[in-house]
């Protein structure tokens, strides 16, 4: 049965990933990211896009207004939108404590409001029974990111998570989060990442590789299949046994 497939930040990396695996499945996919000239060159056969700031209440509004006339009801819900700030525009506030607040509201603004806004935004129209939603968390949020501010903005979804799930749990409508560890090929860290810093994040690991945006699709589809309809509320990690260290 084809699916209803909705991924923001869908134009890149673990969403295109994802986009793909489902795609390659039958399912008809949304593609939802800031960017419109990204989203077009996805080249995800059948996709449809939609360009949108998912931070912004009004923008997101327009998205709910899309799905509705485009797809009716929501069968898959991928919140992949975010980001460290990296794609944001430059700026260097000179008071210690504007910077501080600066690096926290962007954050938020990419991690959290953006999967909460857009989740809100189309929990009427998910599957029931059988809707899911998934969110992108990371390793950083049980590891810190250095300032704090990722890693905060992404624990933020686990417990919005796990009150979703137990609100639409009634539904049929499972909610679970994937956390990657170091994922190559992404737009994350602005380029490529330096080869002794990469060499450091790879000894990590128990597997002795980096993850590819592949590795988190497939655990993404898998907890959208049937065989996942009794997992909800978890925080699943793809990062070959970083978080555990060596």
């Amino acid at each position: 049965m084809t699916r209803n497939v909705v991924i923001s930040g869908g134009g890149t990396g673990i969403g295109l990933a994802a986009a793909r695996a489902f795609a390659a499945e039958g399912d008809r996919v949304l593609l939802l990211g800031r960017r419109a000239d990204v989203l077009e060159r996805a080249a995800v056969p059948g996709a449809l896009t939609h360009a949108a700031d998912l931070a912004d209440p009004g923008a997101v509004r327009g998205v709910a207004e899309f799905v509705a006339a485009e797809l009716g009801t929501v069968d898959v819900l991928v919140n992949n939108a975010g980001g460290n700030g990296a794609l944001e525009p430059a700026t260097a506030p000179e008071d210690p404590l504007e910077a501080v607040a600066h690096t926290w509201t962007v954050n938020v603004r990419l991690n959290t409001l953006t999967a909460v806004l857009l989740t809100e935004a189309l929990r009427e129209r998910l599957a029931c029974p059988g809707g899911r939603v998934l969110f992108l968390s990371s390793i950083a949020a049980y590891r810190g990111s250095g300032s704090g501010a990722y890693a905060g903005a992404k624990a933020a979804l686990h417990p919005y998570a796990f009150d979703l799930a137990r609100e639409l749990g009634p539904r049929g409508v499972t909610v679970n989060v994937v956390a990657p560890g170091y994922i190559e090929d992404t737009e994350f860290f602005g380029g490529p990442m330096e080869q002794a810093r990469r060499e450091l994040r790879i000894a990590e690991t128990s597997t002795g590789r980096a993850g590819t945006p592949g590795d988190v699709a497939q655990t993404l589809h898998w907890l959208a299949s049937p065989g996942a309809g009794h997992v909800t509320a978890q925080v699943i990690q793809v990062n070959g046994g970083a978080e555990r260290g060596h």
